[in-house]
């Protein structure tokens, strides 16, 4: 290790969204700022995550359009091609994933980029291979998460996929067995499905999308078996095998077979390898423990992912700007997840916002619940669209505190409900409330007059 120390204002250790907002914009404010990452710039995000996997999910929802015309307007006849999907992909992630556009986007700002794994070697010090950083003003810790693997028997050492190799496919496999029925699992089943792949979700739990609401689960499952995706709950895998040629995944009831197999059990966190230890912190934890001002120590903060409070970039920048303001000595609301946002970009969309009923319930609320059918609404009739709307209110304070949006449009019809739970809005007032027609939104009105 050198012996010679640099000194600077602020090191960012993970320039993903959040770490590249707060990195670039301390930069533009004139501090000394060094952003280091062994990984790309940017993050999953733009690389392997939300941009690249939307981007398939509207090629996919572009397919079952098309499949929509008979009966509603005319004939057709849609072939399904999956090269301009890869293409656009490499493309957006700047020629095969390549961020030099990132790096050069950040130094331009006065910023300068390091490239290797950073870990904590004092309060306020990062060491990459042999170079020492001590900050000045702070470390701001972005790290992000990787794939969950789960210890199944046979797994280790198979050709399985992750988000990446999913993401990066040139082609759609013969048949994919999807371990895990959570947002990302569903994603990929239903696009890989559209382009023609045979397709069976895994999920250990009862239902899909475990984290919202029962309803939510339910419809996708019935969506799915109408679309020809096999669904296969309350079973863990018990093991894995591959011959060379098939993936065979045993499970309590029975077998399941496939090309290829996709592995989306979740995603963790390594505070060892980023060694918070020196800070007193158990580096055996599920997540970076922070206060609501995104501080994990004096003169440390850390955001995004690694923090466990919501898997999602727009958390992450979310955080950036709370850690900005802390940096620069700015006031400023503290972090609140009251009125946290979330979106499954299947067909139909699950949006979800604040508690589920479990939730509200579990925090000894006094609620009410109201529904109703997208399907029933004069929109969802003429678009031949399923889905609902669950608003949750705290009965004694006359306010939504969760909500659950579920249709064509679910995750645009949600920011309604968002900002309805974020400022509080009294649910008389949006009994009160205009609600035009016929749109996919009016069914909120008839979900708040459900309230019981």
């Amino acid at each position: 290790m050198s012996d010679e120390v640099r000194e600077v204002d602020v090191i960012v250790l993970g320039m993903g969204p959040g770490g590249e907002e707060v990195a670039e914009k301390l930069a533009v404010a004139g501090l000394e700022v060094i952003g280091i990452d062994e990984r790309l710039v940017g993050g999953e995000c733009p690389y392997w995550g939300c941009v690249p996997s939307k981007m398939m999910i509207r090629a996919a929802d572009l397919l079952a359009e098309g499949r929509r015309i008979p009966g509603m307007a005319g004939t057709s006849t849609v072939t399904a091609d999956w090269a301009p999907v890869a293409q656009r992909i490499r493309d957006e992630a700047t020629d095969d994933w390549d961020d030099t556009v990132a790096v050069d986007r950040f130094e331009g700002k006065g910023g300068q980029f390091v490239r290797g794994h950073g870990r904590l070697t004092g309060a306020h010090e990062i060491t990459v291979g042999d170079q020492v950083f001590r900050a000045r003003k702070g470390i701001v810790i972005n790290t992000g998460t990787h794939p969950a693997i789960p210890p199944i028997s046979g797994l280790a050492g198979t050709p399985y996929w992750t988000n990446h190799e999913a993401i990066e496919t040139t082609t759609v496999p013969e048949s994919l067995a999807i371990l895990g029925g959570g947002a990302i699992g569903v994603e990929l089943a239903q696009v890989f499905a559209r382009f023609g792949a045979t397709v069976t979700v895994i999920e250990g739990s009862p239902r899909l999308i475990p984290l919202e609401e029962p309803e939510s689960g339910d419809l996708l499952a019935t969506v799915f078996a109408a679309q020809g995706i096999d669904v296969r709950l309350g079973g863990h895998a018990q093991q894995v095998s591959y011959d060379g040629q098939q993936f065979t995944v045993s499970l309590p009831a029975g077998e399941v077979t496939a090309t290829h197999l996709l592995v989306a059990t979740g995603r963790a966190v390594d505070l060892h390898a980023i060694g918070v230890g020196v800070l007193g912190i158990d580096e055996t934890l599920r997540a970076l423990p922070v206060d609501d001002r995104m501080r994990v120590a004096d003169g440390v903060w850390a955001l995004g992912d690694v923090v466990g409070k919501g898997a999602f970039t727009h958390v992450s920048m979310y955080h950036s700007a709370i850690v900005l303001r802390e940096i620069l000595g700015e006031d400023g609301p503290p972090a609140d997840y009251a009125a946290l946002p979330r979106v499954t970009f299947t067909d139909p969309e699950i949006g979800s916002v604040g508690l589920t009923v479990a939730q509200a319930r579990d925090q000894g609320l006094t609620i009410r619940v109201g529904h109703a059918s997208i399907g029933s609404s004069t929109r969802g009739w003429i678009h031949r669209g399923e889905g609902h709307i669950i608003v949750i209110e705290d009965a004694k304070r006359g306010v939504l505190v969760g909500a659950t949006s579920a249709g064509p449009v679910g995750g645009e019809v949600l920011g309604a409900l968002t900002v309805a739970v974020h400022a509080q809005v009294p649910t008389a007032t949006l009994r009160s409330m205009i609600y035009a027609y016929p749109t996919f939104h009016r069914a909120i009105e008839a979900a708040v007059a459900d309230l019981k």
